[in-house]
């Protein structure tokens, strides 16, 4: 007759690590935000965006396929950039990475100047189809507050100027931190 005496010590020790971490997960914080991502690339010295790098005249069609762009975008509580209360900047990279249709590379830093998330950021790295309607993209992670952070974001466009490129989108975040 086999012993179970092994069996014993092995279910304790299960026991304890689900736990342990049912534990670590009630201590979990759950964060929703909205905020409005401004990308002015009109406007002279005003603009939040620079072109840094342009992909082959070959693959340069009308998804921009292979071009770099640096932001530093301004993050405002409503839609309206001027009469909006400054929450943030957007700062990072977004890179046209659909050679046939319009798919953005983002890699960002939501940094939070003030509110309750003052000092506190981020980070946001993922595809953004633009021909979407909705297009959702990861969070991998954040600082301050949002230690530990992950999630995701909905990316809503709510303006756009074709002219110009000017844009204005709607970010609704929801995150998972310590």
């Amino acid at each position: 007759m086999a012993s179970n005496a092994g069996a014993i010590p092995c279910l304790a020790a299960l026991l304890l690590l689900i736990l342990a971490a049912s534990t670590a997960s009630a201590a979990e914080k759950e964060t929703r935000l909205r905020v409005y991502w401004h990308d002015v690339v009109s406007g002279g010295p005003n603009a939040t965006v620079a072109q840094v790098a342009q992909g082959p005249s070959s693959n340069a069609s009308a998804t921009g396929f292979g071009t770099i762009f640096v932001i530093d975008d301004p993050l405002t509580e409503g839609p309206n950039l001027t009469g909006s209360r400054l929450l943030g900047r957007a700062q990072g990279i977004y890179v046209s990475a659909g050679k046939d249709s319009l798919s953005l590379l983002m890699a960002m830093n939501f940094v939070f100047v003030d509110g309750a998330y003052n000092g506190s950021s981020i980070a946001i790295v993922g595809p953004n189809p633009t021909e979407r309607a909705i297009r959702e993209m990861p969070v991998v992670g954040g600082t301050g507050v949002f230690r530990f952070a992950r999630g995701y974001c909905q990316a809503r466009t709510r303006w756009f100027n074709a002219s110009t490129g000017d844009a204005t989108v709607e970010y609704n975040v929801h995150l998972r931190h310590d």
